[in-house]
Formats: C-alpha cells, sequence, structure tokens
C-alpha cells in the first residue's frame, strides 16, 4: 500500500532515512512518525514483583488467590506484588569494520545506529533511563544511564563518533557490560553479529545471569542474507581476510546453507537463554521493525502478567 505524502511514517523508509546525514534527525523523524499519539508502553520499564502473602479478605480480587499454597494448607491467601516502573537501558551498538557493509541506502553501521537511537528516545519519551555502550575491538565509549529527555544528545553523539574500525571481541565486551550494567536492568544489544557463536552465547550467559532483560538486534544487509552476486567478483574482507577472487554462483549454494545453519543456531542459542531476538535486514521499514519488537515486547508483559497471577 502507498504512503500518502503528508504521512508521517513516509520518514521510516531506509531511503527516506538516508538523506538525513544527522542520526539525531533521522530517529527524531522515526521517533515521532511511528511513536507520536502512544500511551506510555507497559512493555518498557514495566514489571511487577511478588513480594508477600496476606491473609484473604472479603472483596479481595479472587484472580490473586495462591491456589498453590490454598491446596497445601487448606487456607486463602492473597499475592501482593510491587509495580517497578522505573526501568534502567543500556544500548549495547556494534561499530566494527564488519558494520561498514551495505549497497543499500543505509549501510549495516547507519541502520543500527538508528535502531538503537529510536530505542533511547521511547525510553526517554517515557522518563525510563537509557544509556549506551559502543565497541569493536574494545569498549570505544560508554554513557551512563539517564533519564532526562535531553540525554539522547550524549547517546547519539557516542555513536555518531564511533566510526567503524577494528574487528569484534565480543565476549569480552559483554563481560563488561555485565559489570558496569545496573541490577536488573535492559540490555539491547545491537550487532551483526560476524563473532564466534561460542563466545557470544557465553557472554550472553553472562547478562542473563545478571538477571538483565537482553534484547537482541541482529543487522544484517540484504546481500548477506540473498548473495545476488553474478559472474567475477572480487570480494574484499573488512576484519580478517584480504581479498577472494571467484565466481559467486559457484559459491552460493554453499553460503546460504552456511548462513541457514549459523542463523538457526543463534537463534536457538537465545531461545535457550530467554533472551528476544531479531534478524532485522537493512531494507525493512523501520516502522515494521518497530512494530514487530513493540508487539512482540506486548505479548510477553501480558503473558508474564497472567503467569504471575
Amino acid at each position: 500500500m502507498a504512503v500518502k505524502e503528508d504521512d508521517p511514517r513516509r520518514f521510516l523508509h531506509p531511503d527516506t532515512i538516508a538523506r538525513i546525514s544527522r542520526l539525531d534527525l533521522r530517529a527524531r523523524q522515526v521517533v515521532e512518525g511511528f511513536i507520536t499519539g502512544m500511551h506510555r508502553s507497559p512493555f518498557f520499564g514495566h514489571s511487577v514483583e511478588f513480594v508477600q502473602h496476606r491473609d484473604y479478605t472479603p472483596g479481595d480480587d479472587i484472580r490473586h488467590l495462591d491456589w498453590k499454597v490454598w491446596s497445601k494448607t487448606d487456607k486463602y491467601y492473597i499475592k501482593q506484588f510491587e509495580e517497578e516502573t522505573n526501568l534502567r537501558c543500556t544500548l549495547v551498538v556494534d561499530v566494527s569494520n564488519s558494520m561498514r557493509y551495505g549497497r543499500g541506502s543505509l549501510d549495516k553501521y547507519n541502520y543500527g545506529c538508528t535502531i538503537a537511537a529510536c530505542l533511547g528516545y521511547m525510553l526517554l519519551r517515557q522518563q525510563d533511563a537509557c544509556g549506551c555502550i559502543t565497541f569493536d575491538e574494545d569498549v570505544r565509549h560508554i554513557v551512563p544511564a539517564r533519564s532526562q529527555h535531553t540525554h539522547i544528545d550524549a547517546i547519539i553523539k557516542a555513536m555518531d563518533v564511533s566510526r567503524p574500525r577494528d574487528k569484534t571481541d565480543i565476549e569480552k565486551i559483554l563481560r563488561r557490560v555485565a559489570e558496569k550494567a545496573a541490577s536488573r536492568s535492559m540490555i539491547v544489544l545491537v550487532s551483526d553479529l560476524l563473532v564466534d557463536r561460542e563466545a557470544l552465547f557465553r557472554g550472553l550467559e553472562m547478562l542473563r545471569h545478571g538477571r538483565h532483560d537482553v534484547l537482541v538486534f541482529h543487522v544484517m544487509d540484504e546481500d548477506e542474507l540473498k548473495f545476488p552476486f553474478a559472474g567475477t567478483t572480487r570480494f574484499e574482507g573488512m576484519e580478517e581476510l584480504e581479498q577472494l577472487l571467484c565466481d559467486p554462483r559457484a559459491l552460493r549454494d554453499g553460503y546460504l546453507e552456511a548462513l541457514e545453519e549459523y542463523l538457526v543456531e543463534v537463534r536457538r542459542g537465545c531461545a535457550r537463554k530467554a533472551i528476544d531476538y531479531m534478524l532485522v535486514s537493512t531494507n525493512e521499514y523501520l516502522d515494521a521493525v518497530l512494530s514487530k519488537f513493540l508487539h512482540h515486547r506486548m505479548a510477553m508483559f501480558k503473558s508474564a502478567a497472567k503467569a504471575r497471577i
């Protein structure tokens, strides 16, 4: 369906976003076009923690009765909860050399930074605390979490000056994140995940061990997902291999098979650790990416709330 000229969602297409040179303006256009008019989101910065039991009294909501306790004691007890409405989030953004790749309107680095900036805007709009860590082989910048709306400037500056370079040491980075992150916070990893998978899983396990809510945006270029190359092509390595001259048609089937194996392993590895995982292509509409993410978070929140009652 065509997007009307006066529809703010027209700003969400990567082609249009790419014409806006500054990251802060790109993210602002996306957020204002997509989020304006939405109420405070219960799937960000809102959790319900069990505190204690108390005796049931007539008039109490029976949905809060603890039937497991009743089955053991034959007495009625109400479960009491405490709402936590302030979240601390750290955006962990990959700025290694492989993120420079892209033949479309936005390369992986710019697309990933735009996603992170949009999430930062959304969190700060609802008065949650948000910070940022950019990394390649080592941590490049650390921006502590703050809840002031103007804090987005510091987050965007860190991403904007962290130009891609070097390769990625993901386990070392995630260990550093685990050490820096406040207890039980949200950690959002934005990366192409072109890293050793075992090191990735060990790093993610450290975050989950700290009881953090971990989300992974796996950003890939359409070329990496479809391998559309034809004719003699010279591939230049961005982090390790230097050059490879070959006929890509002879490699395509093997490449796609290895890619699918890799994606399945990453997806299953995240699922086993109860980590939210989303594969994102740089040619996807940003509104589709945000909508899918937010609706998934809403579904998770509702499911968790039902499980606690």
